[in-house]
C-alpha cells in the first residue's frame, strides 16, 4: 500500500482545536516532526483540513 511523508511545517499556536487535534492524530505536535501513514481517504481529508500547517511527500 502506498504511504505518505507527512512533515509538520508550521505552529499550532493561535490554529482553531480542531485543527490541533487533527495535528496530534496524524502523529505530529512539532515543527519538523515527521511521520509515515498510509495513503487512505481518510489520512488525505485530515491533512486537507491542515494542508497550510504541514507538506506531504509520496512515499
Amino acid at each position: 500500500m502506498a504511504t505518505l511523508k507527512i512533515t509538520q511545517t508550521k505552529s499550532t499556536i493561535g490554529q482553531q482545536g480542531v485543527q490541533k487535534r487533527t495535528i496530534e492524530a496524524l502523529g505530529l505536535g512539532k515543527i519538523g516532526k515527521t511521520n509515515e501513514l498510509n495513503d487512505t481517504p481518510q489520512i488525505r481529508g485530515m491533512v486537507e483540513k491542515v494542508r497550510h500547517l504541514v507538506s506531504v511527500e509520496e512515499a
